[in-house]
């Protein structure tokens, strides 16, 4: 498994309170929400390479932007 960096970051307490609210809605922690946003944003952006995710389903939950196989 790949290192996860600390870093201390300051927000808004509405992007915050937010953010709390999307993460229950999805049933992740706040962390795991806002990595999951930085990586969207990434990926939309085409600044996260293909391989840079080492496990997608690690930050994943209900509401991915994963299709299910038929």
């Amino acid at each position: 498994m790949a290192k996860r960096k600390q870093y201390p970051l300051r927000i808004d307490s509405e992007v915050w309170a937010g953010i709390e609210r999307w993460a229950a809605d999805d049933l992740r922690s706040v962390n795991a929400q806002v990595e999951f946003i930085l990586r969207r944003a990434l990926k939309d952006a085409g600044r996260l390479k293909p391989s840079g995710a080492e496990n997608p389903e690690q930050t994943g939950g209900e509401g991915d932007d994963e299709t299910p196989a038929e």
